[in-house]
């Protein structure tokens, strides 16, 4: 669902941002590059963010494991921090090319195999780039990932899903949006009220936008399905968190995973104290902790010359 959402208050970056290029038609202006340091400086991180989210709702992440040496990228996916308009004209194709492009400009900057890490829909668009570009892509870390919304919070009516392909050949729906639900991923109810402001302000490239349209509905069911049939064409080692009781995706979308990547190792974390969105509910140290963990173990891997 919407993963789009503003970050708790943090420390400035540690490392200023690269600039991104000028925006083009699919918009790269609101995604940032953080420049490592030391001996993980090499390792980069390229982070995805979910539909209709944002770059921001990874920048907790991003500074974290920035702090910890790495060279990180927030891409911005194709038709996000627009219009509803400009999302429902891209297709998941678009965003996978968004993903390709980013991880091309990240390793520019690191010449070595990176570390693919989304959430929600952004860790099925990881595992894609995982899929398609082996020898790029030296670990996965898998945040909330979502093949479909069958979270608890869900309305009934999201059941129906199957049938938008079918408004849309007869042209229905263009315009309309499944609509987010209390409690909106986010568990901690303070933080909970500052994202619903957020996303009730209208600045869709600081918080997205506040619901699911239709159609792109439609893309992100496309898109879950071509991964998870190629799942057994991942070589990387994965890193999959998920919260049990997760509001949007249930756990069983982190344990397709588990089940369909058999060829690398795949460690499964579920947490007890957080919603949907675990990269800034009550686990987010946790969250953190246990990524940049997992980073230094593949960057580790990657410099003693070993298979990951």
């Amino acid at each position: 669902m919407n993963a789009a959402i503003a970050t708790p208050r943090a420390t400035a970056d540690t490392h200023a941002a690269v600039p991104a290029r000028p925006a083009c038609r699919h918009g790269t202006e609101h995604e940032y590059l953080l420049e490592g340091h030391g001996p993980l400086a090499s390792t980069g991180v390229l982070l995805v963010h979910g539909l209709t989210g944002t770059p921001n709702e990874m920048r907790l992440v991003a500074k974290g494991l920035n702090r910890a040496g790495f060279t990180v990228l927030a891409v911005q996916l194709a038709g996000h921090c627009g219009t509803q308009d400009d999302l429902v004209a891209t297709r998941w194709q678009d965003w996978v090319a968004s993903v390709r492009r980013g991880a091309d400009r990240l390793m520019q900057h690191t010449g070595q195999p990176l570390i693919a890490c989304g959430l929600s829909m952004g860790a099925v668009l990881a595992l894609a780039l995982a899929i398609e570009r082996p020898k790029q892509v030296a670990g996965v870390v898998a945040l909330s990932p979502t093949f479909r919304y069958d979270g608890w919070s869900m309305p009934a009516y999201t059941r129906l899903s199957f049938l938008l392909p079918v408004f849309r050949a007869l042209g229905i729906g263009r315009h309309s949006v499944f609509m987010e639900q209390p409690p909106y991923g986010i568990k901690d109810v303070a933080l909970r009220e500052r994202v619903v402001s957020q996303m009730r302000s209208g600045d869709s490239a600081a918080a997205g936008l506040p619901g699911n349209p239709w159609w792109s509905v439609i893309e992100m069911r496309a898109l879950a399905a071509h991964v998870r049939r190629r799942l057994g064409e991942v070589r990387a080692p994965c890193l999959v968190m998920h919260a049990r009781k997760d509001d949007i995706a249930s756990a069983g979308n982190a344990r397709d995973i588990v089940r369909g990547v058999r060829n690398a190792p795949v460690e499964l974390v579920l947490l007890d104290d957080s919603y949907h969105m675990i990269t800034i509910d009550r686990e987010r140290r946790t969250v953190l902790a246990r990524t940049v963990a997992f980073a230094e173990a593949i960057a580790r891997q990657c410099a003693g010359g070993t298979a990951p």
